[in-house]
């Protein structure tokens, strides 16, 4: 049963609409769907990344078998090759486990016009497999390399060419069916607040407002809300420990030993205090999807059942659970 033991209640939000993992459909312009009921599961809060070296990746038969334990009932695809590149082969395992596909992660050189070409290749075959398994959100990261990201200063033409190929990403995914929301990302070639700000002002793209890489960036993710609500297309939902990001962003770390050394804790086990997010979004009327994405690097063996990642899965659960309560409000007692 998704998230056993939480409470559901319907509310009404003027203007709210949601529409599912890979669905079009409307539930009814004054229905708001519950929290919990629009949050997907992510590989990457069991050790699955695609930063290259990032650590052990858990066995997908059991990272899935703890996503739909935990109550979740979608699921992002993770790095490249470690779901099924087939999509009939895909949702069936994800129908097995009782999930269904969210979206996809895609990191593409989209700065490169030398390389347009196999980026554009890259992008198509990502797109072509997420619509094929039912997914929607074609989550755009522009990074130097897909294999090795690095920093270089950019270019007036560089800036261009991405603006250009996020465009081009549009009109792939619309002609999909799918929706395009760019991730800030530390180490990509929009991390900061002052790149962050610069693709809003130049082109139309749709952000996942991802509140733990917006944070590390100098950008107050309420802050992008109360601005730019209307640019919101996908949430991933972090907590942040602001004396490893400070460490992050002094150069001190790398964001593998940040993460390591609990850069991304448990929802409420942080300094951020991610209900602020999420009510400012549920206020504007906000009724898309959460990604609960928590980095987890799993450098030792392979922690046994019911240990490892899934524990701190839970923990933030149960925050999502808190949260979803204040949202809804007091009920009336029944008899």
């Amino acid at each position: 049963m998704p998230f056993a033991g939480a409470e559901r209640r319907t509310v009404l939000l003027v203007g709210a609409e949601s529409k599912g993992p890979g669905e079009d459909s409307e539930v009814g312009k004054d229905s708001y769907v519950a929290l919990l009921d629009r949050t997907s599961a992510a590989p990457i809060s069991w050790g699955v990344c695609e930063v290259p070296g990032w650590g052990l990746e858990l066995p997908a038969e059991r990272v899935l078998s703890e996503m739909a334990t935990a109550g979740f009932t979608a699921t992002e695809l993770g790095s490249a090759g470690y779901l099924p590149s087939d999509p009939i082969e895909l949702s069936s395992l994800l129908e097995r486990h009782g999930l269904t596909l969210s979206g996809a992660f895609v990191p593409l050189a989209l700065h490169s016009r030398s390389g347009l070409a196999q980026t554009q290749a890259q992008a198509r075959a990502a797109a072509e497999l997420l619509a094929a398994a039912g997914g929607r959100h074609f989550i755009t990261c522009i990074v130097s390399d897909p294999e090795s990201w690095e920093r270089p200063e950019l270019t007036d033409d560089n800036w261009a060419a991405i603006a250009e190929g996020l465009r081009w990403v549009d009109e792939l995914c619309a002609n999909l069916g799918l929706v395009q929301v760019l991730h800030a990302h530390v180490d990509s070639l929009i991390e900061t607040a002052a790149e962050i700000q610069w693709v809003v002002d130049n082109t139309d793209v749709a952000f996942v407002l991802e509140t733990g890489h917006f944070t590390i960036g100098g950008y107050d993710p309420v802050e992008f809300v109360e601005l730019h609500a209307d640019r919101v297309g996908l949430v991933h939902i972090k907590d942040v420990s602001l004396q490893v990001a400070a460490r992050l962003n002094a150069g001190e770390v790398s964001l593998m030993e940040a993460v390591q050394q609990g850069l991304f804790p448990p929802l409420g086990l942080g300094d951020l205090g991610p209900d602020k997010t999420i009510r400012s979004l549920e206020e504007t009327g906000y009724s898309g999807w959460y990604v609960l994405e928590q980095d987890v690097a799993i450098t030792g063996g392979e922690p046994p059942a019911g240990d490892g990642p899934l524990l701190g899965v839970l923990t933030s659960i149960e925050y999502l659970r808190s949260v979803e309560s204040e949202l809804a409000g007091p009920t009336s007692p029944t008899n």
